[in-house]
């Protein structure tokens, strides 16, 4: 299920209207953390937070913090980071996550992330992907 931004349009342009901004990527490194949770649930946790949302590119995790980053598709970075802080706290009941709370955001343009990797400095590409602990 992907989705939608109340505030991004859908750029058809119908009805005679002006175009409106076009979505960007954005990279997202989300990370959380609270009381000791077993490795296992945590893991559970998160596997079940990446079947659900595809988007996920990588997690990485111990028993007491995860740091979760994806690509997401916003108009601009206010959208990209709102859709940031919701993901944990909706998603903590379905995906029975642990209840931590957030503790760090970056959110960085397309151009940015790889501009980082290049200069070998940044996040690096996130290999294998998947869930994994730290």
């Amino acid at each position: 299920m992907r989705r939608a931004l109340t505030s991004v349009g859908t750029g058809d342009g119908a009805g005679g209207e002006e175009p409106g901004p076009v979505s960007r990527l954005w990279h997202v490194t989300l990370s959380v953390s609270g009381k000791q949770t077993p490795l296992p649930e945590v893991r559970r946790g998160l596997e079940q937070l990446a079947h659900d949302h595809p988007f996920l590119l990588t997690s990485r995790y111990a028993d007491d913090h995860a740091e979760i980053r994806y690509w997401e598709e916003a108009r601009d970075l206010h959208d990209a980071a709102a859709v940031a802080l919701r993901l944990w706290g909706e998603h903590r009941s379905t995906a029975q996550l642990p209840p931590w709370e957030i503790v760090g955001l970056e959110v960085i343009d397309r151009t940015t992330y790889h501009q980082r990797v290049a200069e070998g400095y940044g996040p690096p590409p996130a290999h294998p992907v998947g869930v994994h602990p730290y």
